[in-house]
Parts: structure tokens; C-alpha cells; sequence
């Protein structure tokens, strides 16, 4: 079949390049005529420049490439190709990746969303996710990155292509072509030929760095004067710096400025100068000039020649081009591939990908990126071409880290990055380290870029670094930790050979640390300069898991492990012969002798940096478990005393410091130690040493080792009573060193949980770790992970052993879910615990007494039973029988009892009493385990003897005991002598040993049963106990019957009370001429300030109530309509819409000042906030906001207390009121009022000091102008005649948010509305106001009517009850017909056709003319009762009338309602009443309906129950402002669901003619400047409350450890907590935004503002 006609140039550049001789040479003619045409470069993007590329650049390529149109052979090709089985997705930066625990070769192996979806480990328990970091890939479909599951269902197919390769272990230079796509011949010669001329072309522009001139073969044919001043991108200069640079330099506008500098940062690059060479030169001179000014360093610039930047730019698109065609065809991927790898002897050159390697550092960001993810689609794709790759990688190593290092941009866009890609590959790593000398070559990296920092002496010295450099550092030990990640299971001998040698190169570097920065004691002067000490403990952060790494290498052989230990035994005794050594001297105590050198820690230089020593440690641990010790000392022995001396004299500077022996030796040292102590480091620094004195403990002689310990601790002389010192401080300093020295001696004999020491697993260890953690207090999951190690793939085997200790207690609303330690774990608890710091013991201790004293236990703390040690630390427990520890005892308990202040300490007893307890315990067990056989440790024997000057240990112990200083240790000491009594039995009843226990004639029952006297104590406590409570229940039935007896003798007294004086105090109506009267009662309350009592009456001093005003959504039935509009025309403010589209909220946390101490508060909080620096970050004090003096909630103005006015009405003369002031008269009356009202000129601040004080009347002014200028956003006017108004709305808004919480409801204002005889322009119909807004003010206005000229009148008592009567029922009416008009009944209901059925049905009919029955009064009803509980709540407040009970209940609750406003029950009876009146105003609704009732409830939007569907969701979200492929930060809006961009310069807009990020322009219209939203790849709930305020808040997503997750850092999966949600939903509905986000600024302590207008 004859292929279709190739169109246009792309066939005459077929057939020329087929036909010519070169076709090389003539495809670089092309480039030379067509690149610079086809590109048009210039200061601004051209938005035709990718068509002529591809029309005239890459199409032609193509059809070369395929010899036919490419459309077709694209379609030949894949006829019979094959799919890749690998993703191979490159993530960007912030992209969610997933890894799973179970299955995941080691942490690096990750999964993307789609794969992610359709992979079955998303059913895995533990599979985190968390963003990536940009520039790894997807490993699905790589079979060495899972061990079950490699494939997800969409790359399930092309598995077997890609991965069908020989292994690289086995791998042979033949092998090249095993497992290739054959393609077509001409095809492949074809395709092999362009691939190798495009990639020299790229290469070799890329690498390129002449300006003025390109290779001879592409100089333009005809020379055009042309260049280009382009910009570089860097690190080191912000945005701004940037922005201001070029508008100084090329004089444009800021949005220039700012799309320029938005290239620059993506692209590399960018051109913002074109003309000649001249004028370029002076905008490159002015921008370095510029830039200058604002940096040390200035900006890159260069000027270029057009062409070369044309050629640069087309050999950038080649990339992109490439990546597409490789991903045609695994054939053309591995052809491209063979040629990317490919040397080239004639050229004497490296192959291209070596040169772009070598090259990197010179390229800018945009090519940077181009070369990684070109290597990522082809040659990490392949498994032959990754091997490769690696060893071409490895080659280049070296120069690749120092460039990287000597760099200043971001590790992603670095070559070097792609260390992760290849080194964790299992069989690559082993293929590597065998043929490469890979980890030589890693270690050989890391010497030469420290070797700068090597002193005489041969070691690290620090002193001056470069932190940024040092920290590009840290990547290369990633990288060996990278090359050790999965152990071997099978060696050969190039592997020991390859891996022994990088073992001795990592000893020299160790070799190194050995010893380094050695500090010396400070004596008379405090150290003047802090030296430099983060250096070295970084890099020991680093090698933490790489030294446990090679450890574990060398236990997976034994022959590597013998070897690695002598190796490390080596250079252990090298580096301690570097120090100079003083003679061997004789030391004598209790009859022994020790033959060592002398040496103070506090007088001579010691080093915290021992990895040799602690590695050795680690080695010889597992030559103990292996078994593999026989061996090793059938050939030599060792002298552990001289090994372990090091190890010892840090962990005696670590009691020196914490003695504060060391203080004048600064803040440096004491961080040292912490750090040394801490999680991050203590496994292989203070956890090894301990281990280096546990093995010297077992190899040497037990006496001398105690008195090297206290040679050491400088308290030999002390405990040899050789040395009487009567300086105060140093016996303090002895008492300290005694406690350290002793404690250390606890953790020698006690901490046995180390697999190898004792028969334990590292699942034991884990549990103990745990169990001490929470034995401090219940804990969250986070907490126990941060306090337990991790190992190399970042587990703490936290899961596997979390169920068997603890109980789960779940979160609340707030809060996080804690585990608390069962109950049967607590004999496990250990109060000397190693790994407790010195809060965390103290805290212990606390905790475990006062439980023990809630369960009514004795308070002693015993030492738990340890597991016994292995067969090569078994010699230890021999420190427990020693002479020496006996004699440490005695002289410890002698001081106690002679109680002497000076001599011992409370916690130095308390240890010595935990040794004895441990000394028992073993001795207890061995007896025990010995059956018949002889025991030979004799601790029990040894206390029990004195000496010849002091008693014996027991002797002092009972004399300790009744010590007052001791009392809280007395229970310690009752239980030491009860074992040390069993064991004493124990050994009279040998050889039988614990069964001779059984024989109850040996056994006194006080042995036999030690907790008998508790026991009896608790009955007592327990008897006294029930009588105490038999007492009370006497005396309270006594009162009872004497309050029963006066009732019945006075029962008269309540019989003849008046039933009247019942009744109208009783009476529950609010309002009307039977309204009940108002509680007359004294209200009197307490300043907070002052703490004043004082009344609140009308003519004192006001008290005012703390409040904020703020403007609301909340309650809006139109979500997404611009608020701007709202206020447009003075009437607005004046009626407010039904649908409630912004009201304005005032709240008030409830307390309560004087105005005057107000006042003064408000003006101290304005002169001294101003001095604080964060201050203006958490109020606005220009708008007049502060913090309540009490609750610290946010405030801008207060509410004056006004007292209830008491009121008392005739109900006779009222009744007779009634008969003749019907509702026509009232309206005549009041429309009569209005017309005399007109005429007189009523100023908005009338003077009302006849009723109210000054003060109160100054108060009503402030709140009522803060209401107004908030709710208007205008400036303060007091003048203003919508002041009123306003306070009326904001009155009317704020019952309606609280009067129904979780409903919303309407209202409208004045008189216009229902009066038809007053004629107002552009009065709105009734459909178009909130009657509920309208019914507050005109209950509050009607008392205007009632003032003349000169004279204040106030209605009378029932002239009130009847206006507010008649008010509600013209209001009333009037929302009835709002309901009736806006709402949908059906044809037909059923239900019993009443009275009020058929009322409503007659006046449906007038309205509607439908007749419907029973659905219309029932729907009414629901609709209308909202209205009815706001205004309830109004004229409760206003009159004071209790509601009746029933208001609160479900049944009766509407009847109830009317019956307190003074309605009938049958509401649809007030138009039959006042039909006459009411007519005319049916009229008046002639509009669209603007919303129907009920109205709807307005609550935040349903979120998905589980968290990952939120981010599938942002993975899908587009920008809708820009077309790059740059992850984003979509933000969602709780309040109207809609997805935004945040963070980012594409979607900013103008706000009040300010630069504004899109969730603040968002908030802006949706939420009145409020917003809630979340922040998705964050996950972090965001608070707006303005332009410039913010905070974050806990997202309500928990983890099933009830923990949220911010920046999903541990990555569990979370799932939605609805009452978390329900509790920030609530926060949202009750206006507390702001208030939450001012308490989160006044607890964080802002130093400098975010920019939170930018989000």
C-alpha cells in the first residue's frame, strides 16, 4: 500500500538528505540557514514561534526519521511495538507520591496518583504519602523496587519488555543486544544516524560557551549585527530584587518587570534587551549596577549573539523533542539510548552524556532540566542502558559532587541528583561496588571535599565553615547510604574484596573524626568565642545509619566481619597512639592493685568524637551474636581496658557537664552533650559507649574496673578516704560526680535490652523504649515516634508493638489520640532509665508514685528484673559482688547516716539503693536458675559483713531508713530487706533451691505472703471509709425530714396566697396590652479591670460589654454574587435584601468593664502596642481593635449595658385602649405622627441625658459608629442618618446568626414597606426586604414619632404595648405573604381540612387563586417559624419577659411561640382581622422573588472521607490563568467549594488597588474579606479575616492514630473527622474567624509578617 504524499518542505529535506553524500554535513547546513529565521526572539513570548518550529524544523527531521509522513510511519511503528512497563513519570516539585512500608524494596520507591489508583497496595495498612521534593520518577514497573506487586494495571503489560535483561552481576559485553526491539533495518540505520547528529548538535550548544561566535559549520552565512542581553537565574537574589533591578535598568512597569522575572525563574533565562552590541552592553552594565545595590552579589547577565541564541533554544526543544520520539517505540529508546552512551575513540572525547554531565554546572536551569529528564526517559528506562549510565556516572562522580557543592542552585535541577536513581537498585549497587569501587569512590568524594578542613594532627577541624557548602555536603552521604541500603545475601569474592577496600577508605574518614575538636576544661575565665561544634555533630547525624549499615553488611559474612574488625581494631590503636601517653602508676584500694596511666577528663583534652571506638563496639557485638568471637581470639587477644579507655572519658565529660564542672566552657559544650544523648545520635554515640563499658566490664577484672570508673570520676580519693575537703563547692562537686558515677554503674549492669548482650529482640527493645515513654505520661502516636530511633528506611517498629503495651484512648473535638501503658507492662519500669533525660526522669518518677499512691501501693520504685546476659557479658553481674561495689555502698550509706547536709544527696542515695536492689535481684535469680549446683555470687554475704571501722551495708540501710530526709525512700528500703530476707532463706534451703519454697513448715508466712500488712491497711482505710459515708447519708435524710416538717407546719402560708399577684407574675407574653411585667431585680456587676462592683442603672456610669463588629456571609442565600454592590444607594443600607447577602455581626465574648476603666485600657493598648514589634501583625489599631484584658478574643468596640426600664400597665385601662385604637386608627395615628415628625429637625446626636447618663449616651455613640463604619466600609461619621439604622441591623443580624444556629433566617426595616399611604422612591416590594430586620427597627424608631420641637416625650406604657403589637402583626402579615408568594405547595396533601387549613386556602386563593388546604398551613408554619424564635429572642431582650417553658420544647413549640408574642395560633386569623387594612398591601409585592423560605441552611461544603481523593482532585486541578506544566498550590474554599490557585503570581488580581493572591480576592467576595480554606497538598486548614491577616488551623483530617498530618510529613493515611469538621464549621457559623485568628498570632508570637495577601 503506497504511503500518502509528504506535504510541503519536509519532502524536498527528505529526498536532499537521503541523496547526499553527507548527510551530516547537510543537515548542519540546514540548521545553520533555518534556526535563526524560524526563531524570532525578542523581550516577549511569540505565540507563533512553536508552529514555524515545528513546520519548519522538526517536521523535516521527522519525516527523515520515518522516510515517510510521519503520521504514517508512527502508525506502522506502533503496530508492532511494545509498551513500557515502567512509568518513569518525572514528579515536580509539590507532587503527591506514595510508597508503601510492606512492600517498598527501601523508602525511595515511590508510586505516582495514577499508579498509585490502580495498584492494590492502596489496600496496604501502611502506605505513606507525602510531596515530593521535584525530579525523582514513578517505579512502577521496576521489578527491583518492590518485593510483591511491582506492577500497577495500567503498566502490567510492558513489564516483561522492559525488564527483560540479563542481571547486571552477570552482565557480559556481548550481552549488549540480548533482550533488544528489532526494528526495521532502514529504520533503525535511519533513526541511528539523526540520533547521533542531533545529539552531537545538542551537546555541543549546551556545553557551548563562546558569546560572539558559533562552530564553523553553523556561523551564519550572512553577519547580522543582532545580540541579546539575556538574564540568568539564581539563588541568591529574591523576586523583588529581580522586579527592582530590571525596572531601574530597562526603565519598564512593574508587570513587565514582574513576567520577566517569572521567565527568568522558570525558563533559566531570558532575553530583556534586544539591539546591538552597545546598547545591550549598557543594560547588561546597568543591571549589575543596580543589582549591586541590593546584594553583595549582582545579577548574571550576558550578552549573546542572536544566532547562538537561536541554536541554544532549538537544541533546547530538541529535548523535548526527544523525550517525545523515545517514548514512541522501546526500539527507539534504546537505539537513542546506545548512542547517548556511545565513545567515540576517533574524537578522543567522552560519550555525550558524560559531556553534558561534566558540563552541567555551566548550564542554566532550563537545560539543567532538559538533560536530567532526557536521561530519565531513555537511559534510566533500560536496564542495560542504566548500567551504563551508572558506571559512566561513577566515573564522573567525583567532579559531579565538587561542582555540585561549588554551586548555588537548587540539588534538583543537578545531574548529581540522580545518585537515588541508581544506587538504590540492589543488583546495580552490588554490580557497582564490584566494578566500580563504587563506595572508595563515594568515600575518596567526601575526603576531597573535606580535606580543606584537616588540621596537623590529621583531623576534622570546623572552626569557620561554610554551613551552606557543608550542607551540599550531607548529599553525599546520602549517596553511601543510598549504596548500602539492601544488605547481600550471597557474597563472591570481588565483593568482600571490593566492599573491605571502601571499608578501610570509610576508616580513614573516621579516622579522621577519631578525637576531633577536643575541648579543655575552662578554670577562672568563661570562654570568650563559642567554638564551632554544629560541623561535626551534622556529619555524625549523617553517618548514624551509614555506620550501622556497614556493621550490618559485615554481620551477613563472617569472614567480612573478622576481617572489618581488625581492620577497625587497627586503626583504633593508631588514632589512640596519635595522643601522648604518660607512664603506667600503681593505684591501691580494698586490697587491689590497678596498673594504668593516670588521667583527669578535667584537666586534660577529650574529644565527644569517637566513631572508631563506637564502631568497634558495634563489630564486636556482632561477632557475639554470630558466634563468630571463637575465632577471632583463637588468634589474638585484646586489651579492651586501653580500648574502652576513650569511651569512658566521654561519658565522664557528659557527668562533668551535667556536674557543671564545665560551665565556664559555654552554651557549645552543654549542646554537645544533648545532642549526644539525643534520639538523633545516642544510637551510635552514647548507646555505643555504654557497649564499650559493658565489654571492658566483661573482660576485665571486676574490682579494677570500679576503680578505673572512679579514677576516672576523680573521686578515687574521695571513696579511698584519703581527702577531707571542707570547700563547699567542691563537695558539691563530689555529691554530683557520685550521683553521675553511680547512675552510669546502673546503666553498665541494668540496660541489657541490646540483641546480643542479652537473648532480646529488636521487637523487645522497641517495647521497652515504649514503655518507658509512656510510663512519663499518655503520649500521641507523633510523640512515640519522635522519641523512639529510626533505622535506615526511617522505621521505628513502632507499629508491631504499639497494641501489646498500651491502650488506644481516642481524640475529642479537639486534641490528638494518646496511648496510655497497660497495666501489666508497668514492672517494667525502670526509673534509671539510660535514655531519659534529666526532665524526663523526674517526670517518671512523678508519675509512677502518684499512681502507685491512687492504687494505694508503698511508693518504692524497684528495679524491674533484667533479662539475663549472653554467655560473652555474662562476667558482668560480677561488678554486683566485687569488694569494690561493696565498699562504694558502704561509704555512700555512712555518709547518709551521719546526715550531714555537705556529704551525700538525696538522689545519691536513691541509686546506691537501686544498685543494692539489683545486686538482690541477681543474686535471687541465679539462686534461683542454680538448682543444685553452688552459687558463687555473693553480694547478700558481702553487705552483710562490716568492716572494721563502719558497720555493714544492711546495718546502714536500717539506720538510713529512719532518716526524715528519707522518709519518701523508706518504702525502698522495707522492700530491699524483704529480698534480701528470701534471698538469706533461699540460701539456708540450698541445695533446693526455689522448690524447697513449697515446704510451708520452713517458710514463715511474713515470707511467704510480704503484702499481708498492706492488705490490712487497706481494710482499715476501707472500713473507716464506709462509716464516714454511713454518717453522711444520716445527717442528709435528717434534713429532709426537718424541710418536710416546716412545709406541713406552715402549709397555710402557701395555701392563701392572692392567685392575681400569681398570675401576672407568671404571665409569659411579651408584648401587647397583656404583657407580662419585667423582673424588677438589682442587676449588679463586677469590672474585670477594677474589680468594682457597681449597678447597672440608667443615669450611673456605663458598663460596657467587650465586642466585635464585623461584616458576615454567613447567613447569604446567594453564594458568589459580588458584595460591592450592596450598599450602592442609601436605601440599601437601609432595607436589607431577604437574602441576607452581607449583614453586619456583633459579638462579644461576655465580659464586662466601667467605660471609664475601658477607655483608659484602650489608650494604654494604643501607646504601648505600638513598641511591640509583632503587635501590629495581630490587631488592627488603627481601626480601633484590641484584646479583651480578660479572654484575650479580638474586640474593636464595646456595648453599653442599658437597664430594662421596669413597666407597669393597667390591664383594665388597656383593655378599654383596645376596644377603640383598632389597627386602621393605629395606622392613621402613626402615619399622622410621620407627617408632624417632617416638620421638625431632629439631629442624629439628640442629647438623651434626661434618661440616660453621659456616659452610657457616649458609649451608644461609639458602638453605634463602629457599626456603621464597618458594616458601610466607610470612614466614622457620627452624623451619618444611617448610623441608627445600622445599629438596628446589626441588632436584628446578630439574633438571626444566634437565634437558630444551625438555620438561617430573614428580616427587613422601616415603615414605608407596609404603610400604603407613604409614597418613597425606590421603596422596595415586600418580596425585596428582611421583614425581621424591618419588624427591630421599627419597634426601636416607633419612640422617635412620639418627639416635638423642644420636647422629649416617650410613649405611655400601653401606648408602647399596642405598637409593638400592631408592629408585629402588619410584620407578621406581611412575611406570611412573603412565604406564600416564594414557596411551592403541592396540587393535593393529605390531612384533616381545619379551620386554619381553610384560612390558609382562602387567602392562597387571593393570592395565587390555587386552592391547596393543609400543605399551605403546614408549610407556613415550618417557614415562618424561624421569623417567629428571632423575634421571641428580640422582645425578650428588649422587655425582659421570661419565655414559658414550653418555647424549648419539640411538641407545642410553634403554639408556644404565638402565645408569647401575643399571635394567635392561627396565624392566617390576622388577615381576617385586619382585612380592611391588610388589603391594599397585598397589592404591593408585585417582584421576582428573590429567594423562598425556609431559607436554606448554610453550612461548609462536604469533604470526602478519605484524604487521597482530595488530592487525586488537586492532581487533576489546572490553573485557569496559565498554560505551563508547573505544579501548583490549589486551595479550596470550605465555604463555596470552588478550587483556587494560591500562592502563585499567575492568579493574582486588584483589591482596593493593591496586588492580591486569589484565595484574599476570593474571601473578598465570598465571605466579606473571611475565609476558610484548605490548603490540599498542606493539608492545613487557612483563616483569612483580611488583606493582611491570617493563620493556619488543624485541617480535620485525622490519621488512625488520631493525629492530623500538617505538611504530611509522616504521610499516614487520614481520614475525615466529622466532629472536627462540625467543631471548625461551628467556628465559621458563629463568627469566631477572627477571633481564632488573633489568639493564633498572640500565641505564636509573630516576629515578622507573612504575606498572607499574596495567598
Amino acid at each position: 500500500m503506497a504511503s500518502q504524499p509528504i506535504r510541503g518542505s519536509g519532502r524536498v529535506c527528505l529526498f536532499k538528505w537521503l541523496d547526499a553524500a553527507d548527510s551530516y554535513a547537510e543537515l548542519r547546513s540546514y540548521l545553520r540557514d533555518m534556526v535563526p529565521r524560524t526563531y524570532h526572539l525578542d523581550t516577549v513570548l511569540d505565540p507563533q514561534e512553536e508552529e514555524r518550529v515545528q513546520k519548519c524544523l522538526l517536521h523535516p527531521l521527522e519525516c527523515f526519521l520515518f522516510g515517510e509522513d510521519p503520521e504514517e510511519g508512527l502508525a506502522k511503528l506502533k503496530q508492532g511495538s511494545e509498551s513500557s512497563g515502567i512509568c518513569g513519570r518525572v514528579f515536580k516539585e509539590g507532587e503527591t507520591v506514595y510508597s508503601c512500608r510492606d512492600c517498598a524494596i527501601d523508602p525511595t520507591c515511590v508510586l505516582c496518583m495514577d499508579c498509585f489508583q490502580e495498584n492494590f497496595h492502596g489496600n496496604n495498612a501502611y502506605f505513606p504519602m507525602h510531596a515530593s521534593s521535584g525530579g525523582g520518577f514513578c517505579d512502577c514497573g521496576d521489578l527491583e523496587a518492590w518485593k510483591i506487586g511491582p506492577c500497577c494495571a495500567i503498566h502490567d503489560q510492558g513489564t516483561a519488555v522492559a525488564m527483560e535483561t540479563v542481571s547486571y552481576i552477570t552482565w557480559k559485553p556481548e550481552s549488549w543486544g540480548v533482550g533488544r526491539i528489532v526494528l526495521d533495518p532502514v529504520l533503525h540505520e535511519r533513526a541511528e544516524q539523526l540520533f547521533r547528529c542531533l545529539l552531537r548538535y545538542v551537546t555541543e550548544m549546551l556545553v557551548w560557551e563562546k558569546y560572539y561566535e558559533l562552530p564553523e559549520d553553523l556561523e551564519p552565512r550572512v553577519d547580522e549585527e543582532v545580540y541579546l542581553c539575556v538574564l540568568y537565574n539564581d539563588d541568591h537574589h529574591s523576586f523583588d530584587h529581580v522586579i527592582y533591578s530590571l525596572q531601574r535598568s530597562i526603565k519598564c512597569t512593574q508587570a513587565v518587570a514582574q513576567a520577566h522575572t517569572a521567565l527568568i525563574d522558570k525558563e533559566g533565562r531570558w532575553i530583556v534587551k534586544k539591539g546591538t552590541v552597545l546598547a545591550c552592553q549598557e543594560v547588561n552594565d546597568l543591571i549589575e549596577s543596580n543589582s549591586k545595590h541590593i546584594s553583595q552579589e549582582a545579577l548574571r547577565v550576558e550578552v549573546l549573539l542572536y544566532a547562538v541564541v537561536a541554536h541554544q533554544t532549538f537544541a533546547l526543544r530538541l529535548g523535548n523533542w526527544f523525550q517525545k520520539i523515545v517514548g514512541y517505540s522501546v526500539g527507539f529508546r534504546q537505539i537513542f539510548s546506545q548512542v547517548f552512551l556511545e565513545h567515540r575513540p576517533v574524537h578522543q572525547d567522552p560519550c555525550f552524556v558524560s559531556q553534558l554531565m561534566l558540563h552541567d554546572f555551566v548550564m542554566h536551569k532550563g537545560a539543567r532540566r532538559i538533560v536530567y529528564e532526557l536521561i530519565f526517559c531513555s537511559l534510566l528506562m533500560d536496564t542495560e542502558s542504566k548500567r551504563l549510565f551508572a558506571i559512566e556516572f561513577t566515573k564522573n562522580y567525583d567532579m559531579l559532587q565538587q561542582c555540585f557543592i561549588f554551586d548555588y542552585h537548587d540539588r534538583s535541577i543537578f545531574i548529581s541528583s540522580l545518585s537515588v536513581q541508581i544506587f538504590t537498585v540492589p543488583t546495580l549497587a552490588r554490580h557497582l561496588i564490584e566494578e566500580a569501587k563504587v563506595i572508595k569512590v563515594i568515600v575518596g568524594t567526601i575526603m576531597e571535599v573535606l580535606k580543606g578542613h584537616l588540621c596537623d594532627s590529621n583531623r576534622f577541624q570546623f572552626q569557620g565553615y561554610n554551613s551552606d557548602k557543608f550542607f551540599r555536603i550531607h548529599v553525599i552521604f546520602h549517596d553511601l547510604r543510598y549504596i548500602l541500603i539492601s544488605k547481600p545475601t550471597e557474597w563472591t569474592d570481588a565483593l568482600r574484596t571490593a566492599f573491605l577496600e571502601g571499608f578501610k577508605a570509610f576508616l580513614d574518614l573516621l579516622g579522621c573524626m577519631q578525637g576531633m575538636e577536643e575541648v579543655k576544661r575552662q578554670f577562672g575565665q568563661h570562654i570568650e568565642v563559642e567554638p564551632e561544634w554544629e560541623a561535626g555533630f551534622s556529619l555524625q547525624i549523617q553517618l548514624r545509619h551509614i555506620l550501622s549499615m556497614f556493621q550490618d553488611w559485615c554481620a551477613s559474612d563472617e569472614t567480612v566481619l573478622l576481617q572489618a574488625f581488625r581492620e577497625c581494631h587497627g586503626a583504633l590503636i593508631h588514632c589512640n597512639h596519635r595522643a601522648n601517653q604518660s607512664e603506667p602508676t600503681d593505684f591501691y584500694m580494698c586490697k587491689q592493685i590497678l596498673h594504668i596511666r593516670p588521667y583527669k577528663v578535667s584537666q586534660e583534652p577529650v574529644s565527644i568524637h569517637l566513631p572508631i571506638s563506637r564502631l568497634f563496639a558495634g563489630l564486636y557485638l556482632h561477632l557475639c551474636r554470630t558466634g563468630a568471637i571463637e575465632r577471632l581470639h583463637q588468634h589474638a587477644s585484646y586489651d579492651y581496658t586501653y580500648l574502652a579507655e576513650h569511651s569512658l572519658r566521654c561519658l565522664v565529660l557528659v557527668a562533668q557537664v551535667s556536674a557543671e564542672m564545665w560551665r565556664r566552657n559555654g552554651l557549645s559544650l552543654v549542646s554537645q552533650v544533648y545532642y549526644y544523648q539525643d534520639v538523633k545520635c545516642r544510637d551510635e554515640m552514647y548507646d555505643k559507649d555504654v557497649l564499650m563499658l559493658q565489654i571492658a566490664a566483661s573482660k576485665m577484672d571486676p574490682n579494677h574496673f570500679l576503680m578505673l570508673l572512679l579514677l576516672r570520676f576523680e573521686l578515687f580519693d574521695v571513696f579511698n578516704g584519703s581527702t577531707s575537703g571542707k570547700d563547699q563547692e567542691l563537695l558539691k562537686q563530689w555529691n554530683r560526680l557520685t550521683e553521675e558515677m553511680l547512675f552510669l554503674l546502673i546503666v553498665i549492669i541494668g540496660e541489657r535490652y541490646v540483641p546480643g548482650v542479652s537473648e532480646v529482640t529488636k521487637e523487645d527493645v522497641t517495647m521497652r523504649e515504649v514503655i518507658h515513654l509512656l510510663c512519663i505520661e499518655p503520649m500521641a502516636h507523633s510523640g512515640l515516634v519522635k522519641g523512639l530511633p529510626e533505622n535506615e528506611s526511617h522505621e521505628t517498629g513502632l507499629e508491631s508493638v504499639i497494641s501489646k503495651v498500651s491502650n488506644f484512648k481516642k481524640p475529642g473535638v479537639s486534641g490528638h489520640g494518646l496511648y496510655e501503658v497497660k497495666k501489666e507492662c508497668l514492672p517494667e519500669f525502670n526509673p534509671f532509665f539510660y535514655h531519659y533525660s534529666k526532665s524526663q526522669h523526674s517526670k517518671a518518677e512523678d508519675s509512677q508514685k502518684k499512681r502507685r499512691a491512687q492504687e494505694g501501693t508503698d511508693q518504692a520504685l524497684r528495679p524491674p528484673v533484667p533479662p539475663a546476659f549472653c554467655p560473652a557479658f555474662s562476667s558482668v553481674v560480677r561488678l554486683l559482688s566485687c569488694d569494690i561495689f561493696v565498699h562504694i555502698l558502704r561509704r555512700v550509706l555512712q555518709r547518709a547516716a551521719k546526715d550531714r547536709s555537705t556529704q551525700w544527696t538525696e538522689a545519691m542515695v536513691q541509686r546506691a539503693l537501686h544498685l543494692i536492689g539489683q545486686a538482690l535481684l541477681e543474686e535471687k535469680s541465679q539462686l534461683e536458675a542454680a538448682a543444685d549446683e553452688e552459687v558463687a555470687f555473693d553480694f547478700s554475704v558481702k553487705a552483710r559483713l562490716g568492716s572494721e571501722h563502719s558497720k555493714s551495708v544492711f546495718q546502714l540501710l536500717t539506720k538510713v531508713k529512719s532518716l526524715p530526709a528519707l522518709e519518701g525512700h523508706s518504702d525502698m528500703v522495707k522492700w530491699i530487706l524483704q529480698v534480701k530476707r528470701r534471698v538469706e532463706l533461699y540460701m539456708c534451703l540450698a541445695p533446693g533451691g526455689w522448690r524447697a519454697m513449697n515446704r510451708p513448715k520452713a517458710l514463715p508466712s511474713s515470707l511467704l505472703s510480704p503484702q499481708v500488712a498492706q492488705d490490712k491497711d487497706k481494710a482499715e482505710r476501707k472500713r473507716k471509709a464506709d462509716a464516714a459515708k454511713l454518717h453522711r447519708q444520716k445527717i442528709m435524710a435528717q434534713m429532709s425530714a426537718m424541710q418536710r416538717n416546716f412545709i406541713e407546719s406552715n402549709k397555710m402560708l402557701y395555701d392563701n396566697m392572692p392567685d392575681s399577684i400569681v398570675d401576672y407574675e407568671n404571665r409569659c407574653v411579651a408584648l401587647g396590652p397583656q404583657r407580662g411585667s419585667t423582673p424588677a431585680q438589682r442587676e449588679v456587676l463586677t469590672c474585670i479591670l477594677c474589680q468594682e462592683e457597681q449597678e447597672v442603672a440608667a443615669l450611673s456610669q456605663a458598663m460596657v460589654l467587650t465586642a466585635c463588629v464585623q461584616r458576615s456571609t454567613v447567613l447569604t442565600q446567594c453564594r458568589g454574587k459580588a458584595l460591592g454592590t450592596e450598599n450602592a444607594s442609601p436605601s440599601n443600607s437601609l432595607f436589607m435584601s431577604p437574602e441576607l447577602v452581607v449583614g453586619t455581626h456583633t459579638g462579644s465574648c461576655g465580659h464586662i468593664m466601667h467605660s471609664s476603666c475601658w477607655q483608659k485600657y484602650f489608650e494604654a493598648i494604643q501607646n504601648t502596642t505600638r513598641n511591640r514589634l509583632h503587635a501590629e501583625l495581630i490587631i488592627d489599631l488603627e481601626n480601633g481593635q484590641y484584646l479583651c484584658p480578660l479572654c484575650k478574643s479580638l474586640c474593636n468596640t464595646v456595648v453599653p449595658l442599658v437597664p430594662l426600664e421596669p413597666l407597669t400597665i393597667d390591664y383594665e385601662n388597656a383593655e378599654i385602649v383596645g376596644q377603640h385604637l383598632t389597627l386602621p386608627r393605629w395606622i392613621l395615628i402613626l402615619l399622622a405622627r410621620i407627617n408632624g415628625l417632617k416638620s421638625i429637625n431632629h439631629s442624629s446626636g439628640e442629647d438623651r441625658s434626661d434618661r440616660f447618663s453621659d456616659s452610657i449616651a457616649e458609649m451608644l455613640v461609639v458602638c453605634a459608629t463602629t457599626v456603621h463604619r464597618v458594616g458601610l466600609e466607610t470612614p466614622p461619621n457620627e452624623l451619618c442618618p444611617h448610623v441608627p439604622t445600622m445599629a438596628w441591623n446589626t441588632c436584628a443580624f446578630t439574633i438571626q446568626a444566634i437565634g437558630e444556629p444551625s438555620r438561617t433566617h430573614d428580616a427587613p426595616p422601616l415603615s414605608p414597606v407596609l404603610l400604603p399611604t407613604i409614597s418613597r422612591e425606590n421603596t422596595p416590594s415586600i418580596l425585596e426586604v428582611d421583614f425581621f430586620h424591618l419588624l427591630v427597627g421599627m419597634v426601636l424608631s416607633v419612640p422617635a414619632l412620639y418627639h416635638e420641637e423642644a420636647v422629649e416625650l416617650q410613649p405611655s406604657a400601653v401606648s408602647s404595648a399596642y405598637n409593638h403589637l400592631y408592629i408585629l402583626h402588619l410584620v407578621t402579615m406581611a412575611h406570611l405573604v412573603q412565604v406564600l408568594l416564594t414557596s411551592d405547595f403541592p396540587a393535593a396533601a393529605g390531612g384533616e381540612e381545619g379551620e386554619e387549613a381553610r384560612a390558609a386556602a382562602e387567602l392562597y386563593i387571593t393570592l395565587t387563586q390555587l386552592t391547596t388546604g393543609y400543605a399551605v398551613a403546614e408549610g407556613v408554619k415550618r417557614a415562618i417559624t424561624p421569623f417567629l424564635r428571632c423575634t421571641a429572642l428580640f422582645f425578650n431582650g428588649l422587655t425582659g419577659v421570661p419565655p414559658p417553658v414550653e418555647i424549648s420544647s419539640t411538641a407545642g413549640h410553634s403554639g408556644a411561640l404565638c402565645s408569647y408574642l401575643a399571635l394567635p395560633s392561627n396565624l392566617f386569623q390576622l388577615f381576617w382581622e385586619h382585612r380592611e387594612s391588610v388589603r391594599p398591601l397585598l397589592q404591593r409585592y408585585w417582584s421576582p422573588p428573590p429567594c423562598r423560605y425556609p431559607r436554606r441552611r448554610n453550612h461548609l461544603i462536604d469533604l470526602p472521607a478519605d484524604y487521597s481523593s482530595l488530592l487525586n482532585q488537586a492532581s487533576h486541578f489546572k490553573c485557569p490563568k496559565s498554560n505551563d506544566g508547573e505544579r501548583k498550590h490549589p486551595t479550596l474554599c470550605l465555604v463555596c467549594g470552588t478550587m483556587l490557585c494560591s500562592q502563585s503570581t499567575c492568579c493574582q488580581s486588584q483589591l482596593e488597588g493593591e496586588d492580591v493572591g486569589a484565595c484574599t480576592a476570593h474571601a473578598a467576595t465570598c465571605g466579606a474579606g473571611v475565609g476558610v480554606f484548605l490548603s490540599i497538598r498542606e493539608c492545613e486548614i487557612v483563616l483569612k479575616a483580611s488583606k493582611t491577616r491570617g493563620s493556619t488551623y488543624p485541617a480535620p483530617y485525622l490519621d488512625d492514630y488520631g493525629e492530623t498530618d500538617p505538611q504530611l510529613v509522616r504521610g499516614n493515611p487520614l481520614h475525615l473527622c466529622p466532629e472536627r469538621y462540625k467543631k471548625l464549621h461551628q467556628l465559621w457559623q458563629q463568627h469566631c474567624v477572627l477571633e481564632e485568628i488573633a489568639r493564633s498570632l498572640e500565641v505564636d508570637n509573630v516576629m515578622f509578617a507573612l504575606e498572607w495577601q499574596m495567598l
